[in-house]
């Protein structure tokens, strides 16, 4: 079966930054080119497809290809979401903040990624530009006369792309990626010259293709990490700040309990000092997160019981309030026997602590009494 080259498209660059509320020009602009992009992609996906297929390469390209598609899928419902919000130009600040959250916010429906990752619209963009060209490479779908020339082109637009996503690299691995880098594009001047000198150097591209397409997904995800990464550290240094508040609350609140009632409510209010400090990597800051969920869990769970306890005996007190009041109205209070069912029941809910049960007797005791002398 003869294919024929597909169209192919560079997803766009996105305006602006997470928080800003972008020009509606570029607004405009982007969806614009994106609407373009998710077309052009999709019918290359689907050529690409078919060219596997066709090549009985199916299985054995799947899952590239699923990835591919995810992220195709993922793009295009949050261009759906954008287009929607964008409502034909009619975008005040708010508006326009809320586009910037969807471009540059996390694409958690594109669940195909490595690991569950969620990246941002224009890191989807450009794994889907990196995994299309890979896919496209590898079933050359390229005219035999151009195909070196255009392979080499690509290669080279592709380290541009990686150089700028070097420039988003930690201090403490930027240096590794620069090396990486500069090799990477060493290599290529080296084919370069060796193919306007009239060589052969189809087999020396597809390795160099493969090492520089998943050296740009490894940025991706990384700098996708390490941002989901922040973001967690900054959720959990505000979850922690609210636990060690909760923390001597809850402490004080225990400690009036046991003082008021017997029995009491017996949980240890847990010590949040004894989690550490909150930690900043990526493989540390899941596991804290899930244990500072499972404090909050207990402390949900003892505040709870302790101000169950102090409610009870709370109720108590108002309960007997209420039988004196109605004796009071009838002109029964000063009865002797509802005068002594009184005393005994307020001398008990006045010790510290209340023996609950024996609390519970007496004030039923005197609403006996109450429903005896009431004509």
């Amino acid at each position: 079966m003869t294919v024929q080259q597909a169209a192919t498209a560079t997803a766009p660059t996105a305006p602006g930054k997470l928080g800003d509320a972008l020009d509606p020009a570029a607004i405009q602009t982007y969806l614009a080119e994106l609407d373009t992009w998710l077309r052009v992609r999709r019918s290359e996906l689907d050529e690409l497809d078919r060219a596997a297929i066709a090549a009985g390469r199916g299985g054995e390209l799947a899952g590239d290809m699923s990835l591919a598609l995810a992220l195709w899928k993922a793009i295009a419902d949050r261009y759906q979401l954008v287009f929607a919000t964008w409502d034909g130009g009619r975008v005040l600040r708010q508006e326009r903040e809320r586009i910037s959250a969807l471009v540059w916010g996390r694409l958690d429906s594109a669940s195909e990624l490595p690991g569950g990752l969620a990246v941002s619209l224009p890191e989807a963009g450009r794994l889907c530009d990196a995994l299309t060209g890979q896919l496209r490479t590898r079933l050359a779908l390229v005219p035999d006369a151009d195909r070196s020339a255009t392979r080499i082109r690509e290669l080279r637009a592709q380290l541009e792309r990686i150089r700028d996503q070097v420039g988003l690299e930690p201090a403490n691995s930027r240096d590794a990626a620069i090396e990486r880098l500069a090799e990477l594009m060493a290599r290529l001047e080296v084919l370069t010259a060796k193919a306007e000198r009239g060589g052969d150097v189809g087999g020396m591209l597809g390795p160099l293709e493969a090492e520089a397409t998943t050296f740009e997904r490894d940025l991706i995800v990384g700098n996708a990490r390490r941002r989901d990464a922040r973001s967690k550290v900054l959720s959990a240094r505000e979850l922690r700040a609210d636990l060690e508040a909760r923390e001597a609350a809850l402490a004080k609140l225990a400690e009036t309990a046991v003082a008021t009632v017997d029995p009491a409510p017996r949980y240890a209010v847990p010590d949040v000092e004894l989690l550490g400090p909150v930690p900043v990597t990526p493989e540390g800051i899941e596991p804290y997160l899930e244990r500072l969920d499972r404090v909050a869990q207990a402390m949900e769970v003892a505040q709870h019981a302790y101000a169950a306890a102090l409610d009870e005996h709370t109720q108590l007190v108002g309960l007997l309030d209420g039988y004196v009041a109605k004796a009071r109205a009838a002109r029964l209070a000063d009865n002797p026997d509802l005068a002594e069912s009184e005393r005994a029941a307020r001398a008990l809910l006045e010790r510290r602590p209340c023996p609950m049960a024996v609390a519970r007797q007496l004030v039923t005791t005197y609403q006996t009494w109450l429903t005896k002398e009431t004509p």
